[in-house]
């Protein structure tokens, strides 16, 4: 029996409420040639049998390692040229692997990603969510300066006309709900940095990649999709941004680039102690 063309990799912890219906929507994919393998990173729940039930390969790890590390135990076990990455939350649409797999068509694609959109319950987060996207691919235009005066208008221009490309075209980073690349080329990469347990791992590796194979592009194709389906809490949105914060500045030390600053929530935490004397602030802060 030959090898299939692609290994989707599916990392989950404790995600039992949520793996069936992600495994049920790889089960559907038009692709011809695709095997799925779960990586339970130490679950407590019943995640692996889950998979299991679902007849899927299964890899664990007796106590949780973080992500990165889930993610390349899984890139190890694969058999397929592609390997695909998607999340437990996530439910990839019909065509993903095959929009995906087109990509590499292109012969200077070192890897191909897709989108991932907000999706759950129909609350105020939601539509927070999906108005600032924290799912989106990062543009290549990041690429043209690392010093915090040109990320520092990057950001403002995007708040201030948040006017999303559109189009198959390069980008400097995946996101990594709905990213794949050559396995032979992660493999001589080193693979995910397993000190980013979660948050800021796939930007890195996008990076080395960029770094070791300056003739190639991260292609992105918009039209490769997966929908996300978050917890819409205002908790999990904070353990989410605490996390991603945690991966820029664990980038900061590694690479010894600038941090990476975001200057509207400092804005906004300013005015809110500023309105223990002055309560007027509050509304400004809100």
């Amino acid at each position: 029996m030959s090898a299939p063309r692609i290994s989707v990799i599916v990392c989950s912890k404790d995600g039992g409420r949520r793996i069936g219906a992600c495994l049920d929507a790889l089960a559907a994919q038009t692709h011809p040639s695709f095997e799925v393998i779960v990586v339970d990173d130490g679950s407590t729940d019943d995640t692996g049998a889950i998979a299991l039930s679902r007849g899927v390969r299964i890899e664990r790890h007796p106590t949780s390692r973080g992500l990165a590390a889930a993610r390349n135990t899984g890139t190890r076990a694969a058999q397929g040229a592609i390997v695909a990455f998607t999340d437990d939350d996530c439910l990839p649409h019909a065509d993903w692997l095959e929009r995906l797999d087109r990509g590499y068509a292109r012969p200077d694609a070192l890897a191909v990603g897709g989108t991932a959109i907000p999706d759950g319950p129909p609350t105020p987060m939601l539509r927070y969510l999906r108005l600032n996207n924290p799912l989106e691919p990062l543009e290549l235009d990041l690429a043209e300066s690392a010093s915090i005066p040109y990320r520092f208008v990057r950001y403002v221009v995007r708040n201030l006309r948040p006017r999303t490309p559109t189009g198959e075209r390069p980008v400097y980073a995946f996101v990594g709900a709905s990213m794949s690349f050559r396995r032979d080329l992660l493999e001589a990469a080193g693979g995910f940095d397993e000190r980013f347990r979660f948050g800021s791992e796939e930007e890195e590796l996008c990076g080395r990649l960029r770094r070791l194979h300056p003739e190639g592009v991260l292609l992105l194709v918009p039209d490769a999709q997966v929908d996300h389906v978050f917890d819409t809490s205002l908790r999990d949105t904070l353990r989410r941004s605490r996390a991603y914060g945690r991966g820029n500045a664990r980038m900061h030390l590694k690479e010894g680039s600038n941090p990476t600053l975001y200057p509207f929530p400092v804005l906004v935490g300013a005015l809110a102690l500023g309105a223990v004397a002055r309560p007027g602030l509050a509304v400004a802060a809100a």
